[in-house]
Formats: C-alpha cells, sequence, structure tokens
C-alpha cells in the first residue's frame, strides 16, 4: 500500500551546463487536491514535471511520489500516470488498437479498463478509428484514456487544453472535474490562469524555475489584502476621512469619480461609521479582490530579486 502524500518535491534542481532550468523547487501535493503548477512558458514547469515522472534525472534535490523515490525504483509509478507535453500515438492504428497494446505493456487488468476509459473520455464512438484522424483534442483525450489504463491515484497533465479550440478546452476542463471527482489527485501544469483559477484549489507559480508562491488560491487572495470602491454624497470628504483613518491605505480617486482604498474588514467597518458621522451617506462600498491574473503578473514580473510581500503589497 503506498503511503505518503502523492507528490512532495525538495529542493529540485535542473541544470544544462549554465542553462538553469529548475531552480530549486519546493512542492507539496496533497491527496485529492487539483493542484495547478502555473508559470510562463520557459519558467521549467515541463522539466519540473519530467523529473516528478522518473523522465529525467534531478541534478540536485529529491521526488517523492506516495513516498517513493521514482529515480531509485520503478515501483514509485505504481497509481502515477499522465503525459509530458502531447500525447503520442501510432497514427495508422485505431483508438482502440493504440490502447490494447498499451494495455498489453501494462499487464495486469489494464485492459479491462479500455472501454471504460474510452467512455470515461468521449470517446467511445470513435474508438475504431485511425488516430491519424483524430482532432488533437481527440489526441489529448485519448491520452487521459491511455493514462486510465493504469487506474491511477495520481495523475500528471502538462498543458492539457494547449492548442484546442474553445470547445475543446471546455470538454477538457470537464473531463479534468469528473476525474478529481472520482478521487483522482491532479497537477496540471498550465500557463493558462482561467483554466487554473476555475480548476485548482492549490497552486505553485514559477518563475525563472524558482518558486515564488505555492498553497491555496484563497490564501493568495487574502495574502493580496482586499481593495474596495466606495461611493458617497461627498466624495472629497470622503477622501480626506479615508485618508486620516487607521488602517485605510493607497486611497485615490478614481477617473470615474469614485473612490478605491486597500484596508482589512475591520478598518472598513470602523471608516463606515466614521463616514457617516462626517456627513458623507455611503452610497456604495464594494470589495474587490484581486484577480489571480493580476496576482500572477505581480509575481512573475518585476524585479526578481524582490519578496513575495514586494510582490503583492499592491493588488487592487
Amino acid at each position: 500500500m503506498q503511503t505518503g502524500a502523492p507528490v512532495e518535491v525538495r529542493g529540485l534542481v535542473k541544470r544544462y551546463g549554465d542553462l538553469v532550468a529548475v531552480a530549486g523547487v519546493d512542492l507539496t501535493v496533497e491527496p485529492g487536491d487539483v493542484y495547478g503548477y502555473l508559470g510562463p512558458n520557459g519558467a521549467g514547469k515541463t522539466t519540473s514535471l519530467r523529473m516528478m515522472l522518473g523522465l529525467i534525472r534531478p541534478t540536485a534535490g529529491e521526488v517523492r511520489l506516495f513516498g517513493r523515490d521514482p529515480q531509485v525504483t520503478v515501483r514509485a509509478l505504481e497509481g502515477v500516470a499522465g503525459f509530458v507535453e502531447a500525447p503520442r500515438f501510432y497514427p495508422y492504428l485505431s483508438g482502440m488498437e493504440n490502447l490494447r497494446m498499451m494495455a498489453a505493456f501494462d499487464g495486469g487488468d489494464a485492459r479491462e479498463r479500455i472501454a471504460p476509459s474510452l467512455e470515461i473520455v468521449d470517446l467511445a464512438d470513435r474508438a475504431k478509428d485511425r488516430v491519424g484522424g483524430y482532432s488533437h483534442g481527440m489526441r489529448q483525450r485519448l491520452g487521459i484514456a491511455a493514462a486510465l489504463l493504469r487506474d491511477p491515484r495520481l495523475m500528471l497533465l502538462d498543458e492539457p487544453t494547449t492548442g484546442l479550440d474553445p470547445g475543446g478546452m471546455r470538454d477538457m476542463r470537464q473531463l479534468v472535474r469528473r476525474l478529481a471527482g472520482e478521487g483522482i489527485t491532479v497537477v496540471l501544469s498550465s500557463h493558462l490562469l482561467s483554466e487554473v483559477e476555475e480548476l485548482c484549489n492549490r497552486v505553485a507559480i514559477v518563475r525563472n524555475g524558482r518558486m515564488v508562491y505555492e498553497g491555496h488560491l484563497s490564501e493568495l487572495r487574502r495574502t493580496a489584502g482586499s481593495g474596495y470602491r466606495l461611493r458617497t454624497t461627498d466624495d472629497g470628504l470622503a477622501e480626506r476621512v479615508c485618508n486620516a483613518q487607521p488602517g485605510v491605505s493607497d486611497v485615490r480617486m478614481t477617473d470615474g469619480g469614485d473612490l478605491r482604498f486597500s484596508a482589512a474588514e475591520p478598518a472598513v467597518a470602523e471608516l463606515s461609521v466614521a463616514l457617516v458621522e462626517s456627513g458623507a451617506a455611503i452610497l456604495a462600498l464594494t470589495p474587490e479582490h484581486a484577480t489571480l491574473e493580476e496576482l500572477f503578473f505581480r509575481l512573475t514580473e518585476g524585479d526578481e530579486d524582490g519578496d513575495r510581500a514586494a510582490a503583492l503589497e499592491h493588488a487592487s
């Protein structure tokens, strides 16, 4: 029986000569996570996944899959499946024939899972067609069907929606949700912020091979703080009250005439009282949380030596 977290990575480094592709990644994927591994193109995501799957050897650091090192024992990959970059098949064979070949390599009862896997990825009706006639999205889904032959508890998917049209992206997102609903832990490498925000409960953000954040999406937003938009009967007076109120910062007037500011909830409650007492009645007070896109660019652009707190200083 496998024990330990589905994925534990500590101090992971990969160098190719003078090029540092991965520069000290630490992350932990918990059971049941849909874990987003997020970063710009070239940030080291694919290289990291290759090391997690034991396809390449780290220069330094270690990987544990359910407590086992894939560089030490092939048994570390029991219950682990997925694909790095695009899955590849024999184009002159049908989807069914490709899966039968893979099931023969896996052995055990993998062959019995071919039909259910094709049903899960909605390819049962095209199983006898040659893969050469499949669309890109169908080949991606066939790749997931191939992974399901291993009856995985952990699935690692590298940019599974890359190159898909909007319909294909929607289908892939629905499929990932279905996998997670069946108890499979999913690690999803992506540079698509909307995809990660929609699917994932926890994320790691990498920049130039280095981790700049790991944790819950909700915690990332909380760390960034909350911004508010305010409209009153006397916005000039309200601006003076905001600037004088403890705990309220970054006060500015928008082009539309509204006030924006940053504050924690207790300070907002005190500000509301102060505004009413000053004679500036509140017409609208709306919280504005930073989007994942805003947070992502703060963490992956600008001064690379700046710490995370500086990157998140102005979230609203």
